[in-house]
């Protein structure tokens, strides 16, 4: 048996060494749990600038949302970085696996990022979200195919599928190809119906779905944040509804809509097999004389240094 923890927390946002405080924090309290892995939300490092709009209409944008911008980028991490080697040294001190959603900063763009660390402090992969949904392509670039591991870990091998990403049916495929055991879905997806699309990834992919969505409140962005949901600081931005699912889609910690906190659940990784006997979308439930997929993991740069014949 395996002990794995869902952390649904929200960012103290554009205040990044605060939250990484408040990680730790969470990181300790998952382990007095005895949890071996423990999953934290979509974009917990950096923030998630839930109702903001930077300023941007089509064919527009104000000098006021270039700053807000500049501040969000700010709050962004460097991928290596001081707040990546914190979070491994968390995870080597507490012998757990963590994955944690970050935003990543890489030159002049950021990136809606999920980072693998192992029991032993180090880091085991990362991925980039392959499309941000809506509004969310103003602040956040696209990932490519070259970041979409699954990692071997103490608690199984781990996959990630960021937010709508889990809507996107031949990016679910890929990673029950590569033999995904416990699916980490880190959100800000709230929505009672989220829970329906867990079950059904840990139905289909006869895989344990861990869902870790932020709890945020308007008290958790700056006073001068227009959120477009009023100032009182009680005021639920995004309200959280994380779970744990096993192979059979049953609940093994039910959605939690009321506060902060961290879901426990022992997951038996030979339950997998149990449920493969019938369904294998990958093996023996596949049928690629008719349907295959091709995947492109290739990077893709936006600038390729050629190398040049020089001989001729």
């Amino acid at each position: 048996m395996v002990r794995v923890a869902a952390v649904q927390a929200g960012s103290i946002v554009f205040d990044t060494p605060a939250t990484m405080d408040k990680l730790e924090m969470l990181v300790t309290g998952a382990a007095n749990h005895r949890a071996e892995l423990a999953v934290f939300p979509e974009a917990f490092v950096g923030g998630y600038p839930k109702g903001h709009a930077f300023g941007a209409v089509v064919g527009s944008r104000t000098e006021e949302g270039r700053d807000w911008f500049r501040r969000y980028y700010d709050s962004a991490i460097d991928v290596p970085g001081p707040e990546a080697h914190r979070i491994g040294e968390l995870a080597g001190q507490h012998s757990m696996t963590l994955t944690v959603g970050v935003v990543e900063r890489d030159g002049g763009t950021l990136y809606c990022t999920v980072l693998f660390f192992g029991a032993d402090g180090s880091m085991l992969g990362k991925h980039r979200k392959l499309m941000p949904t809506a509004a969310e392509r103003l602040v956040w670039g696209f990932g490519d195919g070259s970041t979409m591991p699954v990692v071997e870990s103490p608690a199984g091998r781990l996959g990630t599928a960021i937010c709508w990403e889990n809507y996107m049916p031949m990016y679910r495929t890929t990673l029950y190809s590569k033999g995904v055991q416990v699916w980490c879905a880190p959100t800000v997806d709230d929505r009672e119906r989220w829970a329906a699309t867990m079950q059904h990834i840990a139905l289909e992919g006869r895989c344990f779905v861990i869902s870790a969505n932020q709890y945020s409140v308007r008290a958790d962005y700056p006073a001068d944040y227009d959120t477009g949901y009023g100032d009182d600081p009680e005021t639920v931005l995004i309200g959280g509804g994380s779970c744990i699912v096993d192979p059979h889609g049953t609940f093994l910690a039910e959605p939690n809509r009321s506060a902060e906190s961290i879901l426990i659940a022992d997951i038996d990784l030979g339950e997998i097999a149990r449920g493969t006997f019938d369904l294998d979308v990958v093996g023996h439930y596949a049928r690629p004389d008719v349907f295959r997929l091709e995947v492109n993991e290739n990077p893709q740069p936006a600038v390729v240094q050629a190398e040049w014949d020089t001989d001729g």
